[in-house]
C-alpha cells in the first residue's frame, strides 16, 4: 500500500513552484499594493494631523500651568523649553510641565513654533504641517494655537 502512495507523488525534481507561478502572485501582490497604497498614505496623512493638533492641545494646556505657577507665559528667549526645564529667573516654576522634550516636535519632525504675545491672544502655538511652509491643504495644512 505504501508502495502505491509513493507512486502518486509528483517525482522530487517536480516539487515546488514554477517560475509562472511565482510571477503571478507577484504580480497579484503588485496589483493590491498599487490600489490599496493611496488609502493608506491617506489615512496616515489625517493621523498625523490629527496627532498634531492633539499634542498642540496639550502644550497649550502645560503653557497655562507655567503661567499659573510663575505668573507669566514662558519668554520668547526660553521657548517651549521652558516646559521641560526651568528656565533661569523662573523662581517659582514647579515643572516639568511636560514629561518629554520630544513632546515639542510635531510627527513631520519640525519643532512647533512659540510666539509670545500671540497676535490675538497672550500665546500663539502651531505648526505648518508636513511642508513646512505657511498655507497649505490636507497634510500641509498650518495648525494654529490662539
Amino acid at each position: 500500500m505504501f508502495k502505491r502512495l509513493r507512486s502518486l507523488r509528483r517525482p522530487e525534481a517536480e516539487a515546488g513552484f514554477t517560475l509562472l507561478e511565482l510571477l503571478v502572485v507577484l504580480g497579484i501582490l503588485a496589483l493590491l499594493a498599487t490600489v490599496g497604497y493611496p488609502q493608506v498614505l491617506r489615512y496616515l496623512g489625517a493621523a498625523r494631523t490629527e496627532t498634531a493638533k492633539t499634542q498642540i492641545s496639550a502644550i497649550a494646556t502645560s503653557l497655562e500651568l507655567y503661567a499659573l505657577d510663575n505668573g507669566s507665559f514662558p519668554p520668547q528667549q526660553a521657548g517651549l523649553n521652558a516646559l521641560v526645564q526651568a528656565p533661569s529667573g523662573a523662581r517659582r516654576w514647579k515643572g516639568p510641565y511636560l514629561k518629554k522634550a520630544e513632546g515639542l516636535i510635531d510627527p513631520w519632525g519640525h519643532p512647533y513654533q512659540y510666539r509670545v504675545p500671540g497676535k490675538n491672544s497672550p500665546f500663539e502655538l502651531a505648526t505648518l504641517g508636513r511642508d513646512n511652509a505657511p498655507g497649505g491643504e490636507g497634510e500641509d495644512q498650518d495648525i494654529v494655537h490662539q
